[in-house]
């Protein structure tokens, strides 16, 4: 894909956010997406594969809202596979808490679908607002 292409794209999934609608988000990602939360603290992780950043990561969050999460994005830069956006959200949690985290987001596009997702934010946000990532189960052996 075209460099105006990968940017359409991520456009369009920042239009479906800011709508609280659409799927061009799960709709585009690759089997082999890696979504890396940057940071020290609890959320920081790579999300490997599609079910981990669909059902692990994006189900989480989704959970701690009554209504879908909006994010609206307000800068895009594109350049060869990758598209940064610098995004805000605009959102309350099920327990009445705001949660406006501002995000720098980097994309990157390979013929067609999202490989990666490396998202900076608020950290301390994060934590206040919806406090800590779940631990993984550990398995009894």
């Amino acid at each position: 894909m075209s460099v105006a292409a990968n940017k359409k794209l991520i456009q369009q999934i920042y239009t479906d956010s800011a709508n609280c609608s659409g799927t061009t988000f799960a709709d585009n990602l690759a089997e082999d997406v890696c979504w890396i939360v940057t940071g020290q603290y609890s959320w920081s992780r790579t999300f490997k594969g599609r079910d981990a950043v669909l059902n692990g990561l994006m189900g989480h969050f989704r959970s701690l809202f009554d209504v879908r999460p909006r994010t609206v994005a307000y800068n895009f830069i594109a350049e060869g596979d990758y598209v940064v956006v610098e995004a805000k959200g605009d959102n309350v949690t099920k327990t009445g808490v705001r949660y406006d985290n501002d995000y720098c987001m980097v994309w990157r596009v390979e013929d067609g679908k999202i490989k990666l997702i490396k998202e900076y934010c608020d950290s301390a946000l994060v934590e206040k607002a919806l406090g800590p990532f779940p631990q993984p189960a550990v398995q009894a052996g």
